[in-house]
């Protein structure tokens, strides 16, 4: 195998090597990679520079090392997903375990913003999902998710019920797996619709979450926008 341009750090070229493997399904999540010395051997380098390669992708999220087993590519569990992803905390700083209830599933055309955020033709189908996600009982989310129906079709009527954590989902049942998300957050008043579902007056303000989900290549897979009821919880992030 060819390593890229040599104005590009050695490790970082064993990094985009070894990531392209992952994106083509040669190893997938869940697979242990070959131990270090094969792949320094395969790849024609020192063990010490595969290693660097292997610990920039472990501190990216693409890898995970196991201290006696070696390194496996990161899977989509459901409390990985939610310490990356799920960005609310209860007053006292703790987390919690969301629980989800789909409204409606819908296969429709995608409004010109919708095919901009998911990098799609103005006229592409999308499979739309509207849920509310409880926390201690108290609905907390209402959310809208929007997906390449080409893609995703399917989860027009399967799987019944949706799971809680669909990123998971979209990685074992699709191959698609979110790398990162690009998160805009904004406060706004609730539409009648998200008012009933949270329990709240329509004179109470949400935080609007703006988020596109993206796979290793920075291609987007879902665009979700979330109305949160923060009477209860807070967004959290660390930069």
């Amino acid at each position: 195998m060819s390593l890229r341009p040599v104005s590009q750090p050695l490790h970082q070229q064993l990094r985009d090597l070894m990531l392209a493997r992952i994106e083509s399904g040669e190893w997938s999540p869940g697979t242990f990679l070959p131990s270090e010395t094969r792949l320094a051997e395969e790849y024609g380098v020192a063990v010490g520079t595969l290693r660097k390669a292997l610990l920039d992708m472990a501190a990216e999220g693409l890898v995970q090392r196991r201290q006696g087993k070696g390194t496996v590519v990161s899977s989509h569990d459901s409390d990985a997903v939610l310490f990356r992803f799920f960005n609310l905390r209860r007053a006292d700083g703790t987390t919690f375990h969301p629980e989800s209830r789909v409204l409606d599933r819908t296969r429709r055309h995608a409004t010109p913003d919708e095919a901009n955020a998911l990098g799609l033709a103005p006229d592409a189908m999308v499979i739309c999902i509207t849920r509310v996600r409880d926390g201690d009982g108290v609905p907390l989310i209402y959310e809208h998710i929007v997906l390449d129906a080409a893609r995703f079709g399917s989860l027009l009527t399967t799987p019944d019920p949706l799971p809680n954590t669909l990123y998971q989902l979209y990685q074992t049942e699709f191959g698609a797996s979110v790398f990162r998300a690009r998160e805009k957050v904004t406060a706004c008043a609730p539409c009648p619709d998200c008012a009933r579902e949270l329990g709240i007056p329509a004179t109470s303000p949400v935080l609007r979450v703006h988020r596109v989900a993206v796979d290793y290549n920075g291609a987007p897979l879902e665009l979700r926008i979330s109305h949160i009821n923060t009477s209860a919880v807070h967004y959290h992030a660390e930069v």
